[in-house]
């Protein structure tokens, strides 16, 4: 279920392409590591005959529901998950049979802010919050992993993408002087 490639533009590339943290698949594994240790149990501790088969089935077929709903289903969340990060803008996808994506041009992020509890602190993932001028405001990347790393990233791209398509000092006191000259205007890129 990888990100598809399609959706960026003729320029644009991938610069950080990341899923959740991995915290969130503990509690799926500790489901499925459960539901096999009471499946073994039951087959070792049971009673031989109908009553004790019927258990079995029992607390097999309820070990297989909660492996599915508790197990899987997180796991394709996470897996699902998007959090990239182009040099033109961030694209947050998500949806395991239906889609979500949102689409933050860098040009339009106002301010990112990071917040770690400690625990996450100790496992190296957080909650990144990203504002945008719009109407939706703020997105809350959670469970990014090195949060810290992706903030100052972020930074670096927004910044980098401001210098690219902004005017310089130097590039705006030529404009200002070809103008009051009656020059034509030129291209600055050129």
């Amino acid at each position: 279920m990888a990100f598809p490639e399609d959706v960026l533009t003729e320029d644009e590339h991938v610069v950080l392409h990341l899923h959740p943290h991995w915290k969130a698949l503990i509690r799926p594994i500790l489901v499925l590591v459960l539901a096999v240790a009471a499946v073994v149990a039951g087959w070792v501790l049971l009673p031989d005959g109908d009553g004790g088969t019927i258990a079995l089935y029992v607390i097999a077929a309820l070990g297989l529901v909660l492996v599915f709903w508790l197990g899987l289903w997180p796991f394709l969340i996470w897996r699902t998950t998007h959090y990239l990060f182009t040099n033109e803008r961030v694209l947050l996808q998500e949806g395991v049979f239906s889609r979500n994506r949102r689409d933050l041009p860098l040009t339009r992020i106002n301010d990112h802010a990071m917040h770690q509890k400690f625990v996450e602190r100790m496992l190296g993932c957080g909650t990144l919050t990203i504002e945008s001028a719009g109407e939706r405001g703020q997105s809350v990347l959670t469970d990014v992993p090195h949060v810290d790393k992706v903030q100052t990233r972020l930074y670096e791209l927004v910044e980098a993408h401001h210098d690219r398509h902004s005017l310089g000092d130097g590039e705006m006191r030529e404009i200002l002087a070809d103008m009051t000259e009656g020059k034509p205007l030129r291209d600055p890129s050129a």
